[in-house]
Order: structure tokens, then sequence, then C-alpha cells
């Protein structure tokens, strides 16, 4: 079967193309390094001929709140156009668990916009929404941070592997189409404190942890539900604690 993965060099799009290579299939790697852009419309048509599954894991290269929005809106438009001219028959993308529970994020309102596209082009969809990948974890807490403090709000998180992604993208990627959504975290559920607090421990980080229930995460503010899932999910193998100790040494 061939499968045209969008986004196809990025953290996901890389495993998932070698993994569905491994099942046999011929998977493309398509990205503006491969001269296919989704945003322009460039070279869509030709990578989608014979196509039957398109998977989009695509992200912005900018998380403005504008940018993120146009890229978002005008790659899912000009992707799903060109999906439908080649006849592919499943659309698959990656989106954020949450995305709808949190307004005053840019990022978020964009996912929406473009889950919202997927559902209404008429094409058959499964959308996998993940939580945050444990290989972000520091840059969380690099963003929450004001000078040797890091500032954190009492909310939830979830966080996945990636490679616990990929795992479920090539199941839903092989599987019929859902027309609906999946959701996929990771197996425990921490405090944001109690998680940074691990991550900078295990990387010897002395730099002090203040939780702030008014603190924000990338400019918006949670509360206990907004970035965890609210029903069944499926979730990950990995424990973060196992990963953690594997991990290379992080800043």
């Amino acid at each position: 079967m061939k499968i045209v993965v969008i986004g196809g060099s990025g953290l996901i799009g890389k495993k998932l193309v070698s993994a569905l290579r491994e099942r046999g299939h011929e998977a493309v790697a398509a990205s503006p390094s491969s001269g296919v852009n989704a945003v322009t419309g460039e070279g869509l048509a030709n990578v989608l001929v014979g196509a039957e599954v398109v998977v989009d894991v695509t992200n912005s290269p900018s998380f403005e709140d504008a940018a993120v929005l146009e890229f978002f809106e005008k790659s899912s438009r000009h992707l799903l156009a060109a999906e439908a001219e080649a006849g592919v028959g499943h659309h698959v993308a990656l989106s954020v668990v949450g995305a709808d529970r949190i307004p005053d994020s840019g990022y978020m309102r964009a996912k929406v916009a473009q889950e919202t596209l997927i559902q209404s082009a008429g094409i058959p969809y499964t959308i996998l929404r993940a939580t945050q990948f444990f290989e972000f974890v520091g840059a969380i807490a690099q963003g929450a941070t004001e000078g040797s403090t890091v500032r954190l709000p009492s909310a939830f998180i979830q966080p996945v592997l990636s490679d616990d992604v990929v795992a479920a993208l090539v199941d839903i990627t092989l599987e019929e189409p859902a027309n609906g959504m999946v959701e996929l975290a990771g197996p425990d559920r921490f405090r944001f404190d109690e998680l940074i607090r691990q991550f900078l421990s295990a990387n010897h980080d002395t730099r002090e942890i203040v939780t702030d229930s008014q603190a924000h995460y990338f400019g918006a503010k949670l509360d206990d539900q907004s970035l965890v899932p609210l029903g069944s999910s499926h979730l990950g193998s990995t424990r973060f604690e196992d990963w953690l100790s594997h991990a290379p040494m992080q800043k």
C-alpha cells in the first residue's frame, strides 16, 4: 500500500515512515525538502498519485497566533483538495489532546481549525489526538523559567513517548477510517511540578520549582482537565521514569 507521510522529515514523520516500510508498505516521506509543500500546494498532485492513505504530521514553523492558524488552514485545504482529486481513501492527522479546551492558545485554536476542515472535507478520516511528548518536557521547563526559577501551573499533564505515538499512528494508518477521533496519552498522570522536578533531577539541574495556579503554559491558562484525556483513551506503554533513565542528558 502506498502511504504518503506529509511532514515526513520531522520527529514523528521519520519514525513513522521507517515503521511503515518495515511492515512492507510503500511509505513516502513528503516535505518541503523533497519538493512537497502543503502550504503552497507544490508537489502534492505528483506525490499523491496512487496513494491510498495520507498521514499529516506537519507542524508550523511559527507558533505566533496568526502564522500558525494560516499554516494549518492553508496546508489542510491544499492537502484535502489534492487528496480528493487523487482518490485517497483515508486521511490521518495528528492533533493534540485538549485542543478544544484551551481557547486562549493560538496554537490550539489552529489545531481545532485543522480538525474542522478534515471533518467537513468528505474524505474518510481518523484524527489521533496525543498528549505532549516526553521529548519536549525540557522545552516546557525552559519556557517556564524566570532566572533560576521554573514557575509552573498546578494542572495535570500526561505526556507520552513519541515512539508510542508512532506505534498508534501505524495501527490507525493500516486500519479502516474511524471517521472520528482517537486519543492517546502516556500511562502516568503528573502535576506539572512533579513531572518537571523528575526531569530536572535526572539532569542534575538545580533550578527551583515554584507552583503558581496563575502560571500559564506557553501563554495559555490551564485547569486540571485541559491537557489530559477526559474519557477512555489509548495509553502508551512507556513510563516517563523509564524513558528518563535512558534518555540523553538534556537542558
